[in-house]
């Protein structure tokens, strides 16, 4: 069961290993989502990332003294903002701004990995920790590159599930559907701090 799992992994783009600290609580709804475990699956171990140099120069240029209020080492920034960047802009049919995440990012963990909310999130983008249990591979969810790549992803399943809709998609990320605080947190901060 396992090699065939690991088979679907390497034609969804190959494997990745994810970790986290193991916290069976989850939103009902996200566990019973199968659409987007199978998102998510696709996307797993999936390392291109197709960008404008210039633009991409731009964007560290902007991005990274903005950072060091949250960020001590010049490296980690630089980790942080290339995989923002890479992974909201990975599918072209629907791009996320890639600032937009990083205001997500300040809002959820104040950019420290090793966040751990009381529901279990981990990590930068919160990420639930059955979702790497649900997809058969290893935990590493305190880690930047699989964590920013599971919550972009989850966010724009969410986001086309919305229609389009970001305070919708962002209540549905955070888990308080139906509330409006948490998605106009993450907008103030996207257009005082974040904006590029």
């Amino acid at each position: 069961m396992r090699r065939r799992l690991r088979g679907k992994l390497a034609l969804g783009f190959g494997a990745l290993v994810l970790c986290c600290v193991l916290v069976d609580a989850a939103p009902a709804d996200q566990q019973r989502d199968p659409e987007l475990k199978e998102l998510l699956q696709k996307i797993i171990g999936s390392a291109d990332c197709f960008t404008d140099k210039y633009e991409s120069e731009v964007w560290y240029k902007t991005m990274e003294p903005r950072l060091r209020q949250y960020v001590a080492s010049h490296d980690e920034r630089v980790a942080i903002l290339e995989h923002v960047y890479c992974e909201a802009k990975r599918d072209p049919t629907l791009q996320l701004p890639p600032d937009l995440i990083l205001a997500l990012i300040e809002v959820e963990s104040r950019f420290d990995p090793w966040a751990v909310s009381p529901a279990g999130a981990v990590g930068l983008m919160q990420v639930m920790p059955f979702w790497p249990r649900q997809l058969g591979v290893q935990n590493q969810l305190v880690r930047v590159a699989p964590n920013i790549r599971m919550g972009c992803e989850i966010l724009r399943y969410y986001l086309r599930a919305e229609h389009h809709n970001w305070t919708k998609a962002l209540a549905r990320y955070n888990g308080s559907v139906g509330h409006n605080s948490y998605p106009a947190l993450v907008m103030q901060r996207w257009q005082r701090v974040w904006r590029f």
